[in-house]
């Protein structure tokens, strides 16, 4: 079966809250993906999707992030959610967006994007533990599950401090 990955359209709200609804087996992630898109600095080309035959089976955001440390603001996007409805897991579609996204991130000029997620998914497209940079969740995780890739040559060097979500995150 053909996937194809393509940014989300208007029409595509419904299903993509029902694959994050569906994947997570609660609405906390669908409520997200809606108020990270109400932001004004939501990134509209780095919400994707992954069709099979007309029907979205799975869907990735990357939002705006900072890492501050005392008065220096860097700036990076963060991965979440990263949803693949049940039905169509272990088939390589996570990965296809995952893929994906990280190149368009790159192609858009961004630097760096941090993950809270599986330690044995990210790493294999270059997720380190963030703490290699001295970059800091902002509650308590497992130091595997919380990640940073450079998309940039050094994009991290020298970073270190405390991320600070969007302010949507604040609330799941």
């Amino acid at each position: 079966m053909k996937i194809k990955i393509r940014a989300e359209d208007p029409q595509d709200y419904a299903a993509i809250r029902k694959v994050n609804d569906a994947a997570f087996e609660q609405q906390n992630e669908g409520r997200l993906v809606e108020a990270l898109r109400a932001m004004p600095d939501y990134i509209a080309g780095l919400s994707l999707v992954a069709e099979a035959d007309g029907e979205i089976v799975g869907h990735i955001l990357f939002s705006p992030a900072e890492i501050r440390y005392k008065e220096v603001v860097h700036h990076a996007i963060a991965l979440a959610p990263m949803a693949v409805l049940p039905a169509w897991q272990s088939r390589g579609i996570g990965s296809q967006l995952v893929e994906e996204g990280l190149r368009r991130a790159r192609q858009l000029g961004y630097g760096a994007v941090i993950v809270l997620g599986h330690e044995w998914f990210y790493p294999r497209f270059g997720f380190r533990p963030a703490s290699h940079w001295g970059i800091r969740c902002p509650f308590p995780v497992p130091d595997a599950a919380f990640m940073a890739i450079e998309l940039r040559q050094d994009a991290l060097k020298g970073v270190k401090g405390m991320v600070k979500y969007s302010r949507p995150f604040d609330e799941v």
